[in-house]
């Protein structure tokens, strides 16, 4: 029998990528960039360990599209990061992978034309290239892992790093989060779940052998030692919330029970705002007071934000592309993200250094 009535029978195509050496050569790293890259995990390490007090917030664009519109976003955020830094450790969101419930624009990697070209050797480079870029400004970075390939292109470039709530209980994506080199927050599931996340955090901090690929593109079985600095990042789901100071003790229940550490980050953001970029103030807000009021749990935060206000469909002439607006999830804009965290700050400044003293 042929192989080919076998073997491949739904591709239409098999193209062969850059390996992970061959773009790395062309966009080595820096010793500017690799001490933003080590500050920013050390800093995020220390916090989840309760030894710096501060709390650190990803905030940035729900994906990344247009270059430009991402480096101005990015040296403001520098700026802001310097003046809040005493209180919050900013780290830039920058999304590259959009997985989707049906179909839709999987994001730049994939597709960074936005036209169903599908150059994923071009998407990798530039990737690559922009989280070089704001690294050598001095600004952390972190992303969703997706495709368990492209932290093998990307991984040390970034101080932070998400499982997503469709992924969290893959053991895909469990392995992959075990031998990650950043700290991982795992998303509770769609419909609000915990468990899941939970039971992510113990496998993840376990060591994993798994399929994938080493720095020179050949398959390799990826033998790891575990990631101890796994978290939870409450999203909310389809029954509402869960940012509330209810289900926030509920949470630190479960990890307690666990034997797990009491670090959860509250995005503020998707089922927690209901969608709604106008709520992403008033969670963030709730949450801050919830510190004040006591609480020792939370230790960072999420922000879907952008130089401008909501979001966009991708037009069949991307010249009509309103530059700075999502092409995904509706963000704040830049004014409204710089009020929230320097209100945030001021309220917090003074509680944050005695937090955990006791």
């Amino acid at each position: 029998m042929h192989p080919t009535l076998l073997n491949n029978v739904n591709v239409a195509a098999l193209d062969v990528l850059l390996t992970p050496d061959d773009i790395k050569r062309r966009l080595p790293m820096t010793d500017t960039a690799a001490a933003t890259v080590l500050t920013g995990r050390d800093t995020v390490q220390r916090i989840l360990d309760h030894q710096d007090h501060r709390v650190f917030v990803v905030v940035g664009p729900c994906s990344i599209h247009d270059l430009k519109a991402a480096r101005e976003y990015a040296q403001r955020l520098r700026e802001l990061a310097n003046e809040v830094g005493d209180t919050l450790v900013l780290i830039m969101r920058v999304y590259f992978e959009k997985p989707r419930t049906t179909v839709g624009w999987k994001g730049l990697i994939n597709d960074p034309h936005l036209d169903d070209s599908f150059n994923v050797a071009e998407g990798l480079q530039i990737a690559r290239a922009l989280l070089l870029e704001i690294a050598e400004m001095g600004l952390p970075t972190g992303t969703e892992a997706l495709d368990p390939l492209c932290p093998q292109y990307l991984d040390d470039l970034l101080a932070w790093t998400a499982i997503g709530a469709r992924t969290t209980e893959s053991q895909t994506h469990r392995e992959m989060a075990s031998g990650l080199s950043t700290p991982v927050g795992f998303k509770n599931a769609t419909n609000g779940n915990l468990d899941v996340a939970i039971n992510a955090l113990q496998s993840a901090a376990r060591p994993h052998s798994f399929l994938g690929i080493n720095q020179h593109g050949q398959s390799a079985v990826i033998r790891t030692t575990g990631n101890r600095y796994g978290h939870v990042v409450l999203r909310g789901g389809t029954e509402g919330p869960n940012y509330d100071t209810v289900t926030i003790a509920l949470c630190e229940q479960e990890l307690i029970k666990n034997k797990l550490p009491l670090n959860l980050v509250v995005d503020c953001s998707h089922a927690n705002a209901r969608k709604d970029p106008a709520l992403q103030p008033l969670v963030l807000n709730d949450c801050v007071h919830q510190i004040l009021e006591g609480n020792r749990s939370i230790v960072g935060f999420m922000i879907e934000s952008n130089l401008e206000w909501g979001n966009q469909p991708i037009p069949a002439d991307r010249s009509q592309l309103k530059y700075g607006v999502s092409v995904t999830d509706a963000c704040v804009d830049w004014t409204t993200t710089a009020k929230m965290l320097r209100e945030a700050r001021a309220k917090l400044k003074d509680v944050l250094p005695g937090r955990f003293a006791s």
